[in-house]
């Protein structure tokens, strides 16, 4: 089958509840309040990039991207910064390079725009085959340093605490 990556348009919102909801059922390590971050980005006009992977007109798989803060100790920030998730790919289509193709738009996307770089949170083993790696002087307080990880786009990386928008709060 043919998959084909674009941006979401206004008619794809259901359709990306659906994939968010059912990815991450079974997911281990989540509050499952995956759909209700994407739905409080997107009322925010945060979530930056948007991007659905469709099948025969069915989306199975989504991205989501919105502007994250990275805060040095003397209160500088760095600037066009990215966090890259929720990532969702249907149950039966997970393990099949959806979610990696749709890694790999993302941050062509992210490149284009002119982007610092990027931030996520997840297994390090996966993300690490996109270059993604943790660094002792980036943190995301709270969380295992190990899985909070960061891909340099263009300039250097910042050191400081990464801060993801409040709709990262959302439970419903």
């Amino acid at each position: 089958m043919t998959i084909q990556l674009r941006h979401e348009t206004q008619g794809d919102i259901a359709a990306i509840d659906a994939v968010t909801i059912a990815a991450f059922a079974n997911a281990p390590h989540t509050s499952h309040t995956e759909q209700f971050i994407v739905r409080a980005l997107r009322a925010a006009n945060e979530l930056t990039l948007s991007i659905v992977a469709v099948e025969q007109g069915r989306i199975v798989g989504h991205v989501a991207l919105s502007p994250v803060t990275i805060t040095d100790p003397e209160g500088r920030r760095a600037e066009r910064w990215f966090g890259l998730g929720p990532i969702s790919v249907l149950p039966d289509r997970q393990g099949q390079g959806i979610g990696s193709r749709l890694i790999e738009r993302a941050l062509s996307d992210l490149r284009s725009m002119q982007a610092a770089g990027c931030v996520l949170l997840g297994d390090p083993a996966y993300y690490g085959r996109f270059g993604f790696r943790a660094h002792a002087g980036l943190r995301l307080p709270g969380l295992p340093p190990d899985y909070f990880m960061a891909l340099t786009l263009h300039g250097s990386l910042p050191e400081g605490i990464a801060h993801y928008s409040d709709a990262f709060n959302a439970t419903a």
